[in-house]
């Protein structure tokens, strides 16, 4: 770069886009995948940036590199179903592709970042099948430095979920931690963040979204996760749960703040009639074990914030998947058991918060305020698929150049 010229790359989404650092959540039910893809077919050079910007990226590129514009985008994949995760990152040769014309080594091309326990349970696989060796990221860490990501970069990453609308939050950075972060994988994790890099994992819980899955297809006979959430969206769970009213002749329970429909016992109805379980709807049963776990991780979560004086709780993880009904039940959950007195907090990426903190393990995202945002259109990569409505990103990446020996 000449002078004070900095050559940004809009990304033209194209045959020729660069795939740029891929990185790999892989849990016990899904991979979350996410990369940072930019195309050099489209520069537009800019002589004038924000002035707030200007003297810090002039510096960073001057000395180490250039700064490029591009998309960070989303992906899953079941874990069972690995081969089509394999095949994908083949047929789009993602651990071929890098920055190699901004002078990143070629012996990186074939090292990708990957957190969680199949990036041990599945790195023979990875590099026997695609020659990719899986630089391990401790999980932990990953999903916390995910967290933190979106929650100072990213606007309108935090939302609640009221009465079936979604109220985004305005995140105050400077007021940002201590906070409880509730991931909610195939298990779930509670982590409570004091900082960039502090936090400790104070709880959990083995009842979490593979035993939603898991029980439901034992029950229901679904065939996947999304086909799960369906049933439940079309069940009513009062046919199965035993109810307040239910054991008060549809009377409320006031003295101890109890209305006529709270539930009393989870599938607590099987119990008194005399039916088999092929006499009941999936949809029910699927509507009746999602209120149950969701209930439970939302009791538990606000107990632990508790412990800790903790304000503020986010639920992230791809158990919820914006699933209207899951952010209802947590939210009910969290309101009740602190009497109005706390709100769950939901995120936008909520499922790639590990993948996200893996690929920030590779220190290339500059978080400039003004470079980093929510593209306004979903799927416009032609390489991605559904992305349940998680978007993408916008930002900037600090390209360093190879080190000479």
């Amino acid at each position: 770069m000449e002078g004070d010229r900095i050559e940004e790359v809009r990304l033209v989404h194209s045959p020729v886009d660069e795939i740029s650092h891929l990185a790999l959540d892989i849990g016990g039910s899904l991979i979350k995948m996410v990369y940072f893809s930019t195309s050099r077919e489209q520069p537009i050079d800019k002589t004038q940036i924000n002035a707030s910007r200007d003297s810090h990226a002039v510096s960073r590129s001057s000395k180490d590199g250039h700064l490029l514009n591009g998309r960070l985008y989303f992906l899953k994949f079941e874990t069972s179903k690995i081969n089509e995760c394999l095949d994908f990152i083949s047929s789009k040769q993602l651990h071929y592709r890098g920055l190699q014309h901004c002078g990143f080594p070629a012996s990186d091309k074939n090292i990708i970042k990957a957190t969680g326990g199949g990036a041990f349970k599945f790195a023979d696989l990875f590099k026997e099948k695609l020659g990719i060796s899986l630089d391990k990221v401790e999980e932990m860490s990953s999903l916390v430095s995910g967290a933190n990501f979106l929650l100072k970069a990213v606007p309108s990453e935090a939302f609640t979920y009221v009465n079936g609308q979604r109220n985004y939050v305005q995140i105050d950075h400077n007021d940002l931690y201590p906070y409880l972060l509730v991931n909610i994988g195939s298990g779930v994790s509670m982590i409570k963040v004091d900082g960039d890099g502090k936090y400790e994992r104070v709880s959990g819980t083995s009842v979490g979204g593979g035993t939603f899955w898991g029980l439901g297809k034992l029950l229901t006979k679904c065939k996947s996760f999304d086909d799960l959430l369906e049933m439940s969206h079309q069940g009513n769970n009062r046919v199965i749960d035993m109810l307040v009213g239910d054991i008060y002749g549809g009377m409320d329970y006031l003295k101890i703040g109890l209305s006529s429909t709270a539930i009393a016992s989870s599938f607590g109805k099987a119990v008194s009639e005399n039916r088999e379980l092929e006499e009941y709807r999936p949809e029910d049963v699927a509507r009746s074990l999602l209120r149950m776990i969701s209930n439970n991780i939302g009791q538990i979560a606000y107990l632990n914030a508790l412990r800790f004086g903790l304000k503020k709780i986010f639920f992230g993880g791809f158990f919820i998947r914006g699933h209207a009904y899951t952010m209802d039940t947590i939210s009910v959950a969290v309101d009740f058991w602190s009497k109005g007195e706390a709100k769950a907090m939901f995120l936008r990426h909520e499922g790639f918060l590990g993948a996200l903190g893996a690929f920030m393990n590779y220190q290339l995202v500059e978080e400039f305020p003004d470079t980093i945002h929510l593209a306004g259109e979903k799927n416009r990569n032609p390489l991605v698929g559904d992305l349940n409505d998680n978007g993408v990103i916008e930002c900037c990446v600090q390209a360093r150049p190879a080190v000479e020996d």
